[in-house]
């Protein structure tokens, strides 16, 4: 059993998101269950309580549990202070990923980071790039590290590249 599950707040778009990560994360992802939205709570925004959508929709993204809330407009919203980290598995998933997530308003950001259409932060990481950080020769490392600062969308390759020198 997961103990903590990311909670993810949106003004009104919870179920949409939750749908497109589902699409594209694939594998072990899922929506599990939908809340129906609740009558107006004193306490809780006006437009909590929409009938129209769903309170809150739970689900599992690529074997993590999140629930997106509908919580209404508020003065917050995504940053880069909290993000979604992707571990690839290879340079395809890296593209396939990246261009899903950026399609339809997502941003391209810098060292594989991006963000997708709802707003939210993501990295898109493959899995040798931790490998390469973590070479015992520290020359190495910092070649890929160097690398890696110049790149928005991760180039497996390039950093192998950057590796051997």
């Amino acid at each position: 059993m997961q103990k903590i599950t990311t909670c993810l707040w949106f003004d009104d778009r919870g179920e949409e998101a939750m749908e497109f990560y589902v699409d594209v994360l694939g594998g072990d992802s899922r929506i599990e269950r939908v809340q129906p939205s609740l009558p107006a709570v004193p306490g809780l925004p006006a437009d909590s309580g929409r009938a129209d959508r769903p309170l809150v929709v739970y689900g599992t993204l690529a074997g993590h549990r999140v629930m997106a809330l509908n919580g209404g407009a508020q003065s917050f919203g995504f940053n880069e202070a909290v993000s979604l980290s992707a571990e690839c598995a290879d340079q395809a998933e890296v593209d396939r990923l990246w261009t899903a997530l950026t399609a339809d308003g997502g941003e391209e950001g810098e060292c594989g980071w991006l963000k997708d259409r709802y707003g939210l932060s993501w990295q898109i990481v493959p899995s040798r790039l931790p490998e390469l950080l973590a070479h015992p020769d520290r020359e190495v490392a910092n070649r890929v590290m160097t690398a890696m600062l110049g790149m928005r969308r991760l180039d497996v390759r390039a950093l192998e590249d950057a590796a051997k020198g």
